[in-house]
């Protein structure tokens, strides 16, 4: 850079470089324009890029806390995997963006923004949660965890350790939410809740275990573009019963496909 800047002042230029301008049509004053243009637009690439650098070596408690000033200004105390975050913010603020934007805890992916594809998924107070369809402002005090939050001690949680053993994922993009909405099924199976193929509503007993049936319901919500269900239950079913085995595959015969048919 400082040797350029040189040439620029001094006009120094190689025989090759000479033969250049030339035919670019830049001689005396226009080519030192030129020149100096050129040396400024170089250093301003430099600079960007020590810049950037910087910027994305920053930590979450080097984030602004109060950024700007806000026309619906709330306060409230975000607890996010087991620390207390005070935040100040625009009381529309989604708890999907105030976990992104506020406080760096990116896992958490937007994906379409009006959860149909549950890959922002979350887990408040135990139950899993749309974070992008849910106001920060109503979490006040309520135990939020996030896929950042499941590792403990540098172990990674059992969820996370077989959806990487059995690849349940391939782009990635919506694991956070597949991982997050799996920890919380679990917990709904210990506690007996229902689902929509549950067949007997009046009878339902604790520490379920799931069938694939179930289990491809219950994450229903989550979806996967790269197509990695089979392996996403196949984790599933080894952390919920000890069961790696691949799951099934059903295809229907023709006589079935007729049937349907004519139904």
């Amino acid at each position: 850079m400082e040797k350029w800047k040189r040439k620029v002042q001094d006009d120094e230029l190689s025989e090759d470089e000479e033969k250049v301008f030339d035919q670019l049509g830049l001689n005396g004053t226009t080519r030192r324009k030129f020149l100096k243009q050129i040396s400024a637009a170089s250093l301003s690439i430099w600079a960007s890029s020590y810049f950037t650098s910087e910027l994305f070596a920053n930590t979450m408690k080097d984030l602004p806390d109060k950024p700007e000033v806000f026309l619906n200004e709330v306060k409230v105390n975000l607890r996010v995997n087991e620390m207390v975050k005070p935040l100040t913010l625009d009381s529309r603020t989604s708890l999907l963006d105030a976990l992104r934007e506020r406080l760096a805890l990116t896992g958490s992916k937007k994906g379409c923004d009006h959860g149909q594809c549950g890959a922002c998924t979350v887990m408040i107070d135990g139950k899993r949660k749309l974070s992008c369809l849910t106001l920060a402002a109503t979490c006040e005090d309520k135990e939020i965890t996030t896929i950042e939050g499941l590792a403990r001690d540098g172990e990674l949680h059992p969820m996370q350790q077989a959806f990487l053993k059995h690849d349940g994922f391939q782009c990635g993009y919506c694991t956070p939410g597949q991982i997050c909405s799996s920890v919380a099924l679990l917990e709904e199976a210990k506690n007996g809740e229902a689902s929509y193929v549950t067949e007997d509503f009046k009878n339902v007993e604790k520490n379920l275990e799931l069938s694939e049936e179930e289990i491809r319901e219950r994450m229903s919500g989550n979806i996967c573009r790269c197509g990695a269900y089979n392996n996403i239950v196949q984790a599933f079913k080894e952390v919920h019963s000890g069961n790696d085995e691949m799951p099934t595959w059903e295809f229907a015969t023709l006589e079935q496909m007729e049937k349907a048919k004519n139904a």
